[in-house]
């Protein structure tokens, strides 16, 4: 068979089909113009964003909900920069990404060319592999590398610079065969070693977080802890790992956590980690474990090697993946009896308690009520995801998560990512609810993108909760720089309106009444809807008030 002559750009959409991409998502750039004119013969969906960086926040939600590689597509100069937020995502949360960049043709290189950069220098300590691929009939080689290393050990983003003259080079090469995912298993030695330690533990428990996850390691791993009666935790935003409402559930590893389970975890004997690094967030500004050698029996399961040994020393290093220990760990067999079952009863029992609590908060619309309503109405699959900001507590806090898949959030606690990672979120799962929790400061980072839904037609509930402020950073002034408030206050339009002007749904909500009924009609409009929620200022954590904040460090001074 002949082998017919092909732009660049038009190997490396062919590319894209062979290796299974399900959409590209991107902002059009004059650089890359022939990679844009094959996609219009090609069947990739192609979702047109307003911001780089919103492009590539769609693509990093789509890689973490869905294992491959989202595909993001920008043009050079200040479409990479735009776009660089969203690879810091991807490589901070361990998400298989691919950033295509439209590039300056290659004769005028070293000549500070319009909007070029050196994208090895601006990319090199995020990215797992940067390169540019200056030959056409090198596009195969280099797509399948892309892949595989996008998706192999840790998954991470993989940015290549496409020269815009490489796009239009005829070349006749063959395609290799889709993409593999690289499996790392555990030997039966290392599974033999932790069936006694687990057999020898009183105070064990698990914490499950990072990628290469799916729904049937999930259940492998469910199985392996009512078995092995062992207590059961997510680490920082990774709470669709495990079942809220299954009875080893023991909370999540994360901000604001709650104080027994961090208890529960500094005075375990045995702490199993899977696929997690237990970084900062989750380790409690690194006080949990102790650095290098923690004063626990430390068992640490993760795909990379890398990864073994480089924060904390493990008594027990497994070099796997998720999914395959999780599948390893399913055929082990228990001792004939535990006396583990009251500590996996009592950490659940602290569980509920700490999600039970509904406090109370200054103002008329009360975030306990929102949550009451949403955990009484939206179906268990539901798919959830935030930014960052004080509001994001009330979601991890309250929400039982109980499937795979339904939460997109950032551990790398961007701001603007909820919106964007709602968008995919819905592309990707059209019959899923999807609902985005976003702050007013965080939301503003990213809200051009709400055209995108509308545009797409991504029937999207945004939940903007509203209180005229950068609410975190306020909260952390006022523990260390009492009364003396700067750079926190923000301005705000009327989000109903704006979003009402791009075709959508909208209201304001200013009581808890109020709430239920507006989100049935957003639910039933059939378009994308937005909810503009009026909390008040001082209702900034669920703990405690802005003035009770204040008055505690103004009491230390």
């Amino acid at each position: 068979m002949t082998i017919q002559d092909k732009t660049g750009g038009q190997l490396l959409v062919e590319a894209l089909e062979i290796h299974g991409a399900e959409r590209v998502f991107c902002v059009p750039g004059e650089s890359y113009l022939a990679v844009l004119d094959a996609l219009h013969d090609a069947d990739i969906p192609v979702t047109v964003c307003r911001q780089e960086g919103g492009a590539a926040m769609m693509a990093e939600a789509h890689g973490k909900l869905t294992g491959k590689p989202g595909i993001c597509m920008v043009t050079r100069g200040p479409g990479a920069t735009n776009a660089a937020a969203g690879i810091h995502v991807a490589a901070q949360d361990s998400t298989p990404l691919i950033l295509f960049i439209g590039q300056i043709e290659q004769s005028m290189r070293e000549r500070e060319a319009f909007q070029d950069v050196n994208y090895r220098q601006m990319f090199g300590g995020m990215a797992k592999w940067v390169a540019e691929i200056d030959h056409a009939h090198r596009v195969p080689e280099f797509l399948s590398r892309a892949y595989h290393v996008a998706t192999s050990g840790r998954p991470g983003p993989v940015v290549l610079a496409l020269p815009e003259d490489m796009l239009v080079e005829m070349a006749a090469v063959a395609q290799p065969e889709p993409w593999q995912q690289v499996e790392t298993y555990p030997g039966p030695g290392q599974m033999k070693q932790l069936a006694d330690k687990l057999a020898g533990a009183t105070k064990p428990i698990a914490i499950l977080g990072g990628s290469r996850w799916n729904e049937e390691a999930v259940g492998d791993f469910t199985r392996f802890a009512e078995r092995f009666d062992l207590p059961v935790a997510c680490s920082f935003r990774r709470q669709m790992l495990f079942d809220h409402l299954h009875p080893n559930y023991a909370g999540d590893v994360g901000i604001g956590i709650n104080p027994k389970l961090a208890e529960r975890v500094s005075q375990s004997d045995l702490v199993l980690l899977v696929g997690g690094r237990m970084s900062e967030m989750p380790s409690q500004s690194y006080s949990l474990l102790n650095i290098p050698q923690p004063s626990q029996s430390l068992v640490h399961v993760h795909p990379d090697a890398e990864e073994h040994g480089r924060v904390y020393r493990a008594d027990l290093a497994i070099h796997a993946s998720p999914t395959a220990f999780a599948q390893a760990v399913a055929e082990l067999e228990p001792e004939p009896v535990s006396a583990r079952k009251w500590e996996v009863a009592a950490a659940h029992e602290d569980y509920l308690a700490w999600s039970n609590a509904r406090p109370q908060t200054p103002g008329d619309l009360q975030m306990a009520g929102v949550m009451d309503w949403i955990e009484g109405n939206m179906p268990e699959t539901a798919i959830f995801t935030n930014g960052a900001g004080n509001y994001a507590t009330w979601l991890h806090r309250f929400h039982r998560f109980r499937s795979f898949g339904s939460q997109a959030a950032p551990t790398s606690g961007s701001m603007g990512y909820g919106l964007p990672a709602a968008v995919a979120a819905k592309l990707a799962f059209l019959d899923r609810p999807v609902v985005c929790f976003a702050g007013d400061g965080c939301l503003q980072m990213t809200m051009q993108e709400f055209g995108t839904a509308c545009q797409e037609g991504a029937n999207i509930i945004v939940l903007v909760i509203d209180n005229g402020m950068y609410g975190t950073i306020r909260m952390h002034q006022e523990r260390h720089y009492p009364a003396r408030i700067s750079a926190t206050k923000l301005q705000n339009p009327d989000f109903a309106a704006l979003a009402r002007s791009y075709g959508a749904f909208a209201e304001t909500v200013e009581t808890t009444d109020a709430f239920g009924p507006a989100m049935e009609r957003a639910m039933q409009t059939g378009r994308p809807a937005l909810l503009h929620l009026k909390i008040d200022p001082e209702a900034i954590t669920p703990a405690a008030s802005l003035s009770q904040i204040r008055a505690q460090a103004e009491a230390k001074q």
